[in-house]
C-alpha cells in the first residue's frame, strides 16, 4: 500500500491542513508507505519546515513540468493563469499510477480521474479551512473516495448541498489545530500595548474588501494611532499581478501596498510569509477585521472581538455563505471604521456566545489529536489485512 500526500499550489497555506495527517501516519501506520509530493521550492521548505518541528524525516519528492510545450505554456501565461497547477498532471502521471490512494487539500487533483482516468487511484480531500463559501460544498466534492471534515457544520452543508453520501465522509476535528503553539508571538510594533487589529481580506474581487475599501482600511490605522495593524491578507491577494476567481469568472487587479503603509511604526505589512498562514497572526491579534476568508474560524479557537466588511452590499441574513458575519458587527465601508472598533471591544461579551457556537459546530476537537484521528479514518478504508491491529 503506497499513500501519496501531493501539494500543488502557488503558496503553502494549504500545506498545514494535510502535513500533520502524513505525519501521524506515520507514526501510527511505519509499515504503510508514504511519499509526500510537491510542486515548487516554496512548498518542498514549507513541508520540510513542519516537518522538522515533528521530528520527522519525510520521504519527500518534488514534480516538475516535463514535457516542453508545458514549459513554454507556463512562461508565457503563468502570470495570469495557475498552467503549471494544471500541467503537472499530465506530466508526472507515472508517479501518480504508482499509488494506491492520494490525500489532497484541494480539488484540482480530481482530474488524474475526470481527465486522465485514474479510476483506481481513491483520493480522500483533507479539505482546507472550515469557512462558509459555497464553493467549498460544491458538486465537484462528490468526486472523492473520502472527505476528511472538521466539524458537523461541514458534514450537514456536504450532505444537503453537495449530495454526499455520508458514509464518504470523516469527521476528525481540524489537524491544523495540532500545530498551535509551535510558533511564538513575533515583535512587530514600536509600541506592543496597543490593541492589535488583523485585517484579513481575501482574494476573489466579487468577496474581497481589498478592490474597494482595503486602502481606506490601511489609511485609517495610518492616521488614528490607538491600534497597531496587521495587514495579512490571504496569500494568493497579491501573488499575481491579477486575481482571477473560477466560480464568479472575475478578473481584478490588487495593485500595491504604497511605502506609507510599509513604513508605518504601527502597520505591519505581511503578503504571504510563513507567519500569514501558520495561525501566528490569529492567535496574538486581539481584533479580527474581514470580509470572508475562513481564517475567521481560527481566529476564534479563542473568543475575541471581529468586524466585518460588507464592501458589496450583500443581503447576508439567513445566507449559510455569510454564516461566520453573526461572529462581530458588519459594516458597509470603512468611514464606520473607527466607532465600530471601539463597540466591537466594547460589546464582545455579547458575542461570546454565538462565537462559541459557531467554533463547536465548525470543530469537533477531542482529547485525541486531530491529525491522529485523520489518519486513523484513512487507515480505516483500506482493506485487510493492510489495517493495523492498532488501528482497528
Amino acid at each position: 500500500m503506497k499513500i501519496g500526500f501531493f501539494f500543488n499550489h502557488d503558496q503553502v497555506h494549504q500545506v498545514a491542513h494535510s502535513l500533520p495527517i502524513a505525519l501521524a501516519l506515520m507514526r501510527i501506520a511505519p509499515e504503510v508507505g508514504v511519499v509526500i509530493a510537491t510542486t515548487n521550492d516554496r512548498l518542498t521548505a514549507e513541508v520540510r519546515r513542519l516537518a522538522a518541528k515533528s521530528g520527522v524525516a519525510v520521504p519527500l519528492v518534488q514534480l516538475g513540468l516535463t514535457r516542453r510545450a508545458s514549459r513554454v505554456a507556463a512562461r508565457w501565461l503563468e502570470a495570469v493563469v495557475p498552467v503549471s497547477k494544471l500541467a503537472v498532471y499530465r506530466d508526472n502521471l507515472d508517479f501518480f499510477r504508482g499509488l494506491d490512494m492520494l490525500v489532497v487539500a484541494e480539488k484540482t487533483s480530481l482530474l488524474l480521474k475526470t481527465r486522465y482516468g485514474l479510476d483506481a487511484l481513491r483520493i480522500v480531500h483533507t479539505r482546507h479551512g472550515a469557512g462558509d463559501r459555497a464553493i467549498g460544498f460544491d458538486k465537484a466534492s462528490a468526486g472523492f473516495d473520502q472527505i476528511l471534515v472538521s466539524g458537523p457544520k461541514i458534514a450537514e452543508r456536504l450532505i444537503h448541498e453537495a449530495g454526499i453520501p455520508a458514509d464518504k465522509l470523516a469527521t476528525v476535528g481540524y489537524p491544523k489545530f495540532d500545530l498551535v503553539g509551535q510558533t511564538g508571538a513575533p515583535a512587530l510594533f514600536a509600541d506592543p500595548s496597543k490593541p492589535v487589529v488583523l485585517y484579513n481580506p481575501h482574494p476573489s474581487p466579487h468577496l474581497s474588501s481589498w478592490y474597494r475599501h482595503g486602502r481606506q482600511v490601511l489609511d485609517f490605522f495610518l492616521r488614528d494611532g490607538r491600534y497597531n495593524l496587521i495587514f495579512a491578507p490571504h496569500v494568493m491577494l497579491f501573488h499575481r499581478r491579477f486575481v482571477l476567481t473560477i466560480d464568479w469568472l472575475r478578473i481584478d487587479r490588487p495593485g500595491i501596498v504604497e511605502d506609507r503603509f510599509r513604513d508605518a511604526p504601527n502597520i505591519h505589512v505581511d503578503l504571504g510569509s510563513n507567519a500569514s498562514t501558520d495561525m501566528t497572526y490569529t492567535m496574538m491579534a486581539d481584533l479580527y477585521l474581514g470580509d470572508v476568508s475562513s481564517q475567521i474560524y481560527e481566529f476564534l479557537y479563542r473568543p475575541r472581538p471581529a468586524l466585518f466588511l460588507n464592501s458589496h452590499g450583500v443581503d447576508h441574513a439567513d445566507d449559510p455563505n455569510y454564516l461566520h458575519w453573526r461572529a462581530g458587527e458588519v459594516i458597509a465601508n470603512p468611514d464606520d471604521l473607527g466607532a465600530a472598533l471601539d463597540r466591537a471591544l466594547a460589546q464582545h461579551e455579547s458575542y461570546c456566545p454565538v462565537q462559541r457556537e459557531l467554533f463547536q459546530r465548525s470543530f469537533d476537537l477531542t482529547d485525541e489529536p486531530s491529525a491522529d484521528r485523520a489518519a486513523r479514518a484513512i487507515l480505516g478504508t483500506l482493506a485487510p489485512p493492510s489495517l493495523p491491529a492498532a488501528a482497528a
